[in-house]
């Protein structure tokens, strides 16, 4: 086996959770069981919302967390560590808590998607490796459904592979981009591993491996039948590819009793292209030919073409989703919000001259606000042993307007996050891609406001607070001593 199929997930840390970590270890404070969250704090390209993915590989991490013999003698060469502290990561697991987001879940910036409960260095250890998920899955997850709402309908499949990052960005990005609407992916290590359905014709190289267009469409309809769908940009669309598409679905396949499923373009002006193509295969009998359209296209290409009338049936999406090229970085960060020392729990709260970034702090619950008609109107964070009473007019704090005095008045409220590990073990089955996929499109159709879905200035979901938890955020701030 090489290197990489030996490699162990559980290392992939930042070293300053090991020293981190290492210090603990040596010290009283080891014993405290701390809360960290983790949230985001701005959508990506300006959206109105972002889709959580990711989740199922962190459960995954989190389960199968250790420390091999060579990772350990690894740490020693380091010379940074203990020999107690190493010998204590020889027999780790993780032992604290886990709860989310159920995987798919429509989320809003700065609400807790994540809260680890865990003995200190087990809550300090995950950091990375959490946020690594979060970040890479949610980005692509969000972007992907960007994509699916500009084709408006039409089919869109993750051609990206080649583009992504590397080998686990293409596999777990194309995970992500099927729970966030796409139909299909290229990629074939992730259709075996979830299941995901597969696509793909012909590269360039065929057509001009052969001695000609023709004599390429005909070897590829005679080995595909069913399945035959031509690239025809290699040379010419107008004037050589569609034509000997034509002729390949009149000599080959229709005396075979087959149809031309499709052609693929992949350059050029592809709305102009695609309708001049379109009345071709119209005029030839060809009406059920699909038009598939791929070459760096995302949501703004895509919505441009379909503007100006283009005839595409699906599109083949490539780097632009695979690296969410326009605002590849999600920005998902970790912070602590309690410590629990000796039984005493103490909120936590990063301060910032930006007013941003000043966190949230404490244990918190987050609710799901929907008025009478089941659309979800805002988030609403409460302290950990709070449950807001909806049976009547509730008042809430909007914390960027705290002076009025507002109320949720008939409606409802479902709590967001579930626990995942309980002790360091699963609690929650194995969720299959499909339903995730369904999930995120049941949340899109019936609960969130097609205003928070526009591309343009979209409207902002609201993040209020319970009037006990603001004024206990707002007392820790005041109490915060600067020297």
């Amino acid at each position: 086996m090489t290197q990489f199929d030996q490699r162990n997930i559980s290392m992939m840390m930042d070293l300053y959770e090991m020293t981190m970590a290492n210090g603990y270890f040596s010290s009283a404070s080891k014993d405290d069981r701390v809360t960290f969250d983790v949230f985001y704090r701005n959508n990506p390209d300006g959206g109105g919302f972002a889709i959580f993915a990711g989740l199922e590989q962190i459960v995954e991490y989190i389960e199968n967390l250790h420390f091999e013999k060579e990772d350990i003698d690894y740490f020693r060469s380091l010379k940074l560590f203990d020999e107690a502290f190493l010998e204590y990561l020889s027999d780790y697991h993780f032992s604290g808590d886990i709860y989310a987001f159920p995987e798919g879940t429509i989320m809003y910036p700065n609400e807790p998607i994540i809260t680890v409960t865990a003995p200190l260095i087990d809550a300090q250890l995950i950091e990375t490796a959490v946020l690594a998920q979060v970040n890479h899955q949610s980005l692509i997850a969000t972007k992907s459904q960007r994509i699916v709402r500009a084709a408006a309908g039409r089919g869109v499949s993750d051609f990206g592979a080649r583009r992504a990052h590397n080998m686990d960005s293409a596999v777990y990005g194309a995970r992500a981009a099927y729970i966030g609407g796409v139909g299909s992916t290229a990629t074939v290590l992730a259709g075996q591993m979830f299941n995901i359905p597969v696509s793909g014709t012909m590269a360039h190289s065929w057509v001009m491996y052969y001695e000609d267009e023709f004599t390429a469409f005909k070897n590829y309809a005679l080995k595909y039948p069913d399945a035959t769908v031509l690239l025809v940009d290699t040379y010419d669309v107008l004037h050589s590819g569609i034509p000997n598409a034509i002729r390949c679905a009149k000599e080959v396949l229709e005396p075979m009793g087959k149809r031309l499923k499709g052609i693929r373009l992949d350059s050029g002006d592809l709305a102009y292209l695609s309708k001049q193509v379109r009345k071709m295969l119209d005029d030839a009998g060809l009406q059920d030919c699909m038009i598939v359209a791929s070459n760096s296209l995302d949501e703004y290409t895509i919505t441009s073409i379909l503007q100006q009338g283009g005839c595409i049936d699906s599109f083949g999406v490539g780097e632009r989703l695979i690296t969410a090229k326009s605002d590849p970085v999600f920005g998902a960060v970790y912070k602590i919000s309690e410590v629990e020392h000796n039984g005493v729990r103490t909120p936590k709260i990063k301060v910032s001259e930006t007013v941003e970034k000043i966190t949230n702090p404490g244990r918190k619950r987050v609710f799901r606000i929907y008025d009478e008609s089941g659309k979800a109107i805002a988030d609403l964070i409460t302290k950990w042993d709070e449950t807001p009473d909806l049976s009547k007019p509730y008042r809430y704090v909007d914390p960027e307007k705290p002076w009025k005095n507002r109320y949720f008045e008939n409606c409802t409220a479902k709590e967001l996050q579930v626990q995942v590990i309980s002790a360091g073990k699963r609690t929650q089955k194995v969720e299959s891609l499909q339903d995730l996929k369904g999930y995120v499109m049941t949340q899109l159709c019936s609960e969130i406001w097609a205003e928070e879905q526009r591309f343009e200035n979209p409207h902002k979901h609201y993040l209020d607070m319970s009037p006990a938890y603001y004024e206990g955020k707002m007392e820790l701030l005041s109490n915060i001593q600067v020297d």
